[in-house]
């Protein structure tokens, strides 16, 4: 086993990404180097001029391309998750298939430290493909757990400045008349990200937390409607919410996912079934506590307000 200090490269599946990007560069000044392995580099370019950071392209479905880029590493972190399936990528290829097969590369290369991302309410027995496998990932990386040293991180809806739940939200609220809210009673626990981030690296070399998963979940519970209401109130815009029954937010989400891009899917609301909320507190090992929503999310939607626009101007004239 890796004793505390000797881990020098980490390798980041996901690295690119909203929470990873925060991971990478928390990583990178605490001075470990830092591989990211991403399927096209231009996605990381954000990434590139962090001095312990490399961006690799580089398919990570590919046994032998993801063996070839992990060997010399001394842990990984994988972040790699999707919230909607198409015919080339599937919850079971991404959430479980590819959990098990890093685990195998992982073993075959002495690579003792994993971390991953799985999701809060994650269970076998949970309503929606989405969540049922990101159980099957955690167990088939939990199966391993007598040759690795495996932390699992089970976060709720994580927010930040580039996340794409806050932000979608407020988009359409700046452009839609009347808001039509699938499954507005449902709860979620939302996260930061920087507090997700600072946990992981917090765990890289500490072992107590090996073979532990951590529920990561902010301080208060909010209502999906509250959630809304809330943006709404930042940006200083009222709309109408139409909350819609169990029966309309599943053909709402029916006719969303024939949109170019999807917003909404019917299996993410069957996810919403169960609500996104810790049943324990933040976890005591990483001395941390988690930031209320409430106070960081106006650091970042208030660009999107007239007032915002206005202090973007004054510092554009430099004044």
């Amino acid at each position: 086993m890796q004793s505390i200090g000797q881990i020098k490269e980490v390798c980041v599946l996901g690295g690119s990404g909203f929470v990873g990007s925060s991971i990478v560069t928390r990583l990178d000044a605490a001075g470990y180097q830092v591989k990211v392995l991403t399927r096209r580099r231009e996605s990381a370019k954000h990434l590139l001029l962090l001095p312990h950071v490399r961006v690799v392209e580089c398919n990570v479905l590919d046994y032998k391309a993801l063996n070839r880029e992990l060997r010399g590493a001394d842990a990984v972190i994988n972040l790699l998750g999707i919230l909607h399936q198409s015919r080339r990528n599937t919850f079971n290829l991404i959430h479980q298939q590819l959990p098990a097969q890093l685990a195998r590369i992982c073993i075959d290369l002495n690579i003792k430290r994993v971390l991953h991302m799985s999701s809060l309410r994650a269970d076998k027995n949970a309503p929606s493909q989405y969540l049922r496998s990101k159980a099957a990932g955690e167990a088939a990386l939990m199966a391993e757990k007598n040759q690795l040293n495996i932390t699992i991180f089970k976060p709720s809806v994580i927010f930040g400045r580039q996340d794409r739940f806050i932000n979608l939200f407020a988009g359409m609220i700046k452009f839609l008349p009347v808001i039509l809210l699938a499954k507005p009673a449902a709860k979620f626990q939302p996260v930061w990200v920087e507090d997700v981030s600072a946990c992981f690296l917090s765990s890289l070399e500490n072992p107590a937390t090996f073979g532990q998963t951590y529920e990561l979940a902010g301080p208060k519970v909010y209502t999906f409607r509250a959630l809304i209401q809330i943006i709404m109130a930042v940006l200083h815009i009222h709309r109408p919410i139409i909350g819609l029954n169990d029966r309309l937010s599943y053909l709402q989400a029916f006719f969303m996912e024939w949109l170019p891009i999807k917003l909404m899917s019917r299996d993410n609301v069957r996810s919403m079934e169960v609500d996104s909320v810790s049943d324990a507190p933040f976890p005591t090992v990483f001395d941390r506590t988690p930031s209320a929503l409430e106070t960081v999310i106006p650091q970042y939607l208030v660009n999107q307000t007239s007032r915002g626009n206005y202090d973007r101007y004054r510092r554009q004239a430099a004044r």
